[in-house]
């Protein structure tokens, strides 16, 4: 067992932002890591029924875990991923030929500062689960994989997926864990849904569950923005209704919409923050209408560019038509809030951030009412933070003191 107090972390350099993280010698690092597989539903007589009509199968999830589980398969905590996340949450990615290579060899798991030894998910004391989720490009089945039916890409003839879906196929992956009861669930944003919804769907099975910067749904504005982030991308005269894998890429429609989300990432706060209004390595403006005028122009350039290397626009697709879907209230209560969080048997605590207008504090709290009302042991923190949407992967140190005290109570006092 590691003391926090008692270790010395060993720092390296991140190329992207100067910011010093762990090296993968750190103590307190799951160190090197590698990605695993899992094929499931692959009986041609037990394929997987899809929420929104047909069968899928077989299925491939690519997934990791660290730490150790217990004899008594009692230790397990399961990480979910947000939008354009992935299995890889924590340690250095030791394989030089995966489809993220680029992007990891300078930075390691996108939550390696909760994961690790000592860390608030101690994995001297958890087995931690991250699987990614189908529809997406980072392992797991998707629009990009080749249909095994055809010998081709499945583009846009890939089956729609729901938060639902997710939710079973992260329990057949327990299952063929060997794992039944959890210890805990958490998750943010996209992630925070299918944290919620695995919740829901099975009372009794997760002990803890914390959600952070996600609510029972998505905001009007949210689904807004995700609409028009679909139309840039099938507006790209290289979308070729979804199948352009034998040519190019409709990266110009994905790079608007990822600069679009980012904006919904942020606040506006962060924003004059980090930005204002400074020119982009000039007093004075060109008077250009193409150019890069302003420092956040090109910080979204930036991010677009970054951002097309490594993610299938299809799947930008699925994601967020996903995300748009979820309603908690409306599948697991008829409509009525209150009536689903009545469905929950676990310790919840939610976490909202007071600049998230994506997630904002008051659907939170619409939602912790909801579980109040239905008697459930549920905890809330709106946390002061100019981050925004981001802020529960900016904001570490006080996301770390809230995970690490959520998971440190005691079985018995979880139980009661």
């Amino acid at each position: 067992m590691f003391s926090r107090g008692g270790l010395k972390r060993q720092m390296s350099v991140d190329g992207d932002d100067g910011k010093a993280v762990e090296g993968p010698d750190s103590p307190t690092s799951v160190g090197w890591t590698r990605a695993k597989k899992m094929c499931l539903f692959g009986d041609p007589g037990k394929l997987f029924a899809l929420e929104a009509g047909g069968v899928l199968g077989p299925i491939e999830v690519e997934y990791e875990t660290y730490g150790e589980l217990s004899p008594e398969k009692d230790n397990a905590v399961v990480v979910c991923h947000a939008l354009t996340g992935d299995a890889h949450a924590a340690g250095w990615d030791e394989d030089p030929s995966g489809p993220l290579r680029e992007y990891r060899k300078k930075k390691p798991g996108w939550w390696d500062t909760i994961i690790g030894p000592g860390k608030a998910v101690d994995t001297g004391k958890f087995f931690v689960v991250c699987a990614n989720v189908p529809g997406s490009c980072y392992g797991s089945s998707g629009p990009s994989s080749v249909n095994p039916a055809t010998g081709e890409h499945y583009g846009t003839t890939f089956p729609v997926v729901t938060v639902g879906d997710w939710a079973k196929i992260q329990l057949a992956v327990l299952d063929r864990l060997g794992i039944n009861d959890v210890w805990g669930v958490i998750g943010g944003s996209m992630g925070g849904q299918i944290a919620l919804e695995l919740a829901l769907s099975t009372p009794g099975r997760v002990k803890n569950l914390m959600i952070l910067s996600a609510g029972h749904r998505l905001t009007i504005q949210g689904l807004a923005f995700n609409a028009v982030g679909r139309n840039a991308i099938m507006s790209d005269p290289a979308f070729r209704d979804g199948h352009y894998y034998d040519g190019e890429r409709p990266l110009r429609g994905l790079s608007v919409a990822r600069m679009l989300a980012q904006i919904t990432y942020l606040s506006e706060e962060s924003m004059d923050h980090k930005f204002g209004r400074r020119l982009r390595g000039k007093s004075v403006p060109d008077f250009t209408l193409t150019g890069i005028e302003f420092e956040m122009e090109s910080y979204l350039n930036h991010q677009a560019s970054s951002f097309v290397r490594r993610f299938d626009p299809n799947s930008y697709l699925y994601l967020t038509r996903a995300m748009d879907y979820y309603d908690a209230a409306v599948r697991h209560g008829e409509g009525d809030l209150t009536r689903a969080m009545e469905k929950i048997d676990s310790r919840v605590l939610v976490v909202s951030f007071s600049s998230d207008w994506l997630f904002p504090p008051e659907l939170c709290k619409e939602m912790v009412l909801a579980l109040c009302k239905a008697r459930k042991p549920v905890s809330y923190v709106n946390i002061p933070s100019r981050y925004g949407h981001d802020a529960f992967l900016v904001e570490t140190a006080v996301v770390e003191r809230l995970v690490g005290s959520f998971f440190a109570v005691p079985d018995a006092r979880a139980r009661g």
